[in-house]
């Protein structure tokens, strides 16, 4: 190979050396300038804040990659929510987590204390002593019993009644079922609070 001498220069273009930054701007303060003037021509050409086609694109293709990897997460996260709602609804109702379906709409509460009455007075009916107590507990247990399915009858047609009504109808439920309620526990030798 021969040797270059000075004499075999070749012509190369020069490359005009890049301009300097002014003293005081960053990259940063340059970047924010950039997407300053992206947004301001996406607002221009009206897609600012749309969906286009290339955004699209994006949310799709980003959707297909996590998705999959967040769906577990996201399902587990949903269901312990919804669990501990469940737990709370049924400690407020003073019901099983497992009976809270059968106490349903706006008068839920009402049919639980309804359906809590009937198994007190099943064991009224249970404890009863002698043959006397035994008679008179079964006499109160059937007229209570069937008080009682007419209070759940009338909580079951205030569910379809305009809120106001609905409401005083609940009330109307909630004073008789806090009077059979004190009866029942004066029956248990418990005297209630007044």
């Amino acid at each position: 190979m021969r040797k270059r001498t000075s004499r075999c220069r070749t012509t190369a273009k020069r490359v005009p050396a890049r301009p300097r930054r002014a003293a005081g701007v960053s990259k940063a303060d340059k970047a924010a300038k950039k997407a300053d003037k992206r947004a301001a021509k996406a607002i221009k050409k009206g897609e600012h804040g749309r969906i286009t086609p290339g955004n699209a694109k994006r949310v799709v293709g980003v959707t297909k990659v996590l998705g999959p990897v967040l769906l577990p997460f996201v399902v587990r996260a949903v269901s312990a929510a919804r669990e501990s709602y469940d737990r709370v609804r049924a400690r407020r109702l003073g019901i099983p987590v497992d009976d809270l379906g059968t106490f349903t709409g706006h008068g839920a509460a009402l049919h639980a204390r309804i359906a809590g009455d009937a198994d007190a007075l099943d064991a009224l009916r249970s404890q009863a002593g002698d043959e006397e107590s035994r008679l008179a507990a079964e006499q109160y247990a059937e007229r209570t019993g069937a008080r009682l399915q007419q209070l759940t009858t009338a909580v079951r047609a205030a569910e379809r009644m305009p809120a106001q009504r609905r409401r005083s109808a609940h009330r109307a439920v909630d004073e008789e079922l806090g009077r059979i309620e004190d009866d029942l526990l004066t029956r248990f030798g418990v005297a209630p609070r007044r």
